[in-house]
């Protein structure tokens, strides 16, 4: 039997894709074709793909020609492929003839005609909406936000407010493009989407006007303090037919997802501890936001997001107890300490903002354990390890900019989409989040160290 391998990214299937699947198809009796995976091609710089991996392996699953698809993760996998599949054929698109040559030491390679006057690209060009979007809130983690978005197809940021107007002017004299307004009433005008980078204790309600405004929502994290308000703002998102999207950037990243999807097919064994740690030393001045108790200051609530996205990503929102414990300065916790309990796991996190910890991320199970070293919540690199230490995997990937453009990439995917929620936060995850944000609000369970 003459097998024959192929690979692409197969985003907008159209008559140039089917065409040459059927070439390559024809070219043998067995066609294994390869998807590249999301964080793949992010990590290629590609994030203007449309439709995620799962929707392009179903595309190419629906054509007929393809008897394996298999999914293409990292540089160098086509070799081992070639050799893992026992590989007679290698077949590619024309235009990238001579690409691929190194290829013909292990089979025999061909490059197959592509359809002219039609690519992905050409059809993204041709179909491109533009989501236009208003900043809302103009202070410091908004600064990242324009530079992170401009390398995102699909988007223009094109309007700011803050609530002072001072701060409003400053921030359009540092990016001209962006149009300064007087009041998020008149933002929303102008805006298809907001980004709400405000204070805590303020997204409640801009989530609430802009959703009312039928706009779609990213909010930076924690989006809210209160359970209820997490549910309530995501049924309104949904009565609405908008996106609401809380801005973990932490969640979005192509190698913390990667990590998430080995551990979940069992690479680990089962897991039954998860420790995460997250800590910043920052003077506690007084006119910082993070040291006021009356704008929900705090490492909790700065920082807790983080350490807790893991823990629910691979145990879930049901645990079954939850005790803090946190060292308290003018009752602003400088430092805290959660150890959540569930049926058959144990997890700890710790977050500061007077405190160093040392912030990596260990994940144990039966099997081995997963090491990520600080800045673990940035994560560019991870070590599988087990017991006989031949068996150690490491890897390695790219984190770009300030990580915004991972969740930006998402936002406007599931705008274009019409996708209402992202696998890589889920809404129960970030409902959970606010609930364990409003047991720490209502102090319970935290005992003073």
């Amino acid at each position: 039997m003459k097998k024959v391998i192929t690979y692409g990214t197969y985003d907008l299937l159209h008559e140039g894709h089917i065409n040459l699947l059927r070439r390559a198809k024809e070219l043998g009796d067995y066609l294994i074709v390869g998807v590249t995976n999301d964080s793949f091609d992010r990590d290629r710089g590609k994030l203007n793909v449309r439709n995620n991996v799962l929707e392009r392996v179903e595309a190419v699953k629906a054509t007929g020609y393809a008897d394996q698809v298999i999914i293409e993760d990292y540089i160098g996998q086509k070799i081992d492929d070639i050799q893992k599949y026992d590989i007679d054929i290698f077949a590619i698109g024309s235009d990238w003839e001579g690409k691929f040559d190194y290829l013909n030491e292990f089979c025999q390679v061909v490059y197959l005609p592509r359809t002219e006057g039609i690519s992905s690209t050409m059809l993204r060009e041709e179909s491109q909406e533009i989501v236009k979007v208003g900043i809302i809130g103009c202070g410091r983690v908004a600064h990242r936000f324009p530079t992170e978005a401009h390398v995102v197809n699909g988007i223009e940021v094109c309007a700011a407010y803050d609530i002072l107007p001072d701060v409003t002017e400053h921030f359009q004299k540092e990016y001209e493009f962006i149009h300064a307004c007087t009041s998020a009433e008149d933002l929303y005008k102008q805006v298809d989407a907001v980004y709400i980078a405000t204070p805590h204790l303020s997204h409640y309600e801009y989530i609430k006007q802009a959703l009312e405004a039928k706009k779609h929502v990213l909010c930076e994290t924690p989006m809210v303090l209160n359970g209820e308000q997490a549910k309530e703002m995501y049924a309104l998102a949904e009565k609405q037919g908008c996106i609401l999207m809380e801005a973990n950037k932490t969640a979005h990243c192509p190698a913390f997802n990667h990590l998430m999807v080995m551990i979940k097919s069992g690479l680990i064994g089962e897991v039954v501890d998860v420790e995460a740690s997250l800590s910043k030393l920052w003077d506690d001045k007084p006119m910082l936001r993070e040291f006021d108790v009356e704008q929900a200051g705090g490492s909790f609530y700065e920082l807790g997001s983080y350490p807790l996205l893991p823990i629910i990503k691979l145990l879930g929102t049901d645990f079954k107890q939850l005790n803090f414990y946190s060292r308290m300065k003018n009752e602003v916790d400088m430092y805290t300490k959660g150890i959540m309990h569930y049926d058959k796991a144990v997890c700890t996190f710790k977050v500061g903002l007077g405190v160093k910890t040392e912030g990596n991320l260990v994940i144990s199970g039966t099997k081995g354990y997963a090491y990520v070293p600080a800045p673990w919540w940035k994560t560019d690199f991870f070590e599988l390890r087990y017991e006989d230490q031949n068996d150690n995997k490491k890897f390695f990937y790219k984190w770009d900019g300030a990580g915004l453009r991972y969740e930006i990439q998402e936002f406007i995917s599931c705008i274009l989409n019409h996708r209402q929620s992202s696998s890589r936060l889920r809404r129960r995850e970030s409902i959970c989040m606010a609930e364990i944000m409003q047991q720490f609000v209502e102090r319970k369970n935290v005992i003073k160290i």
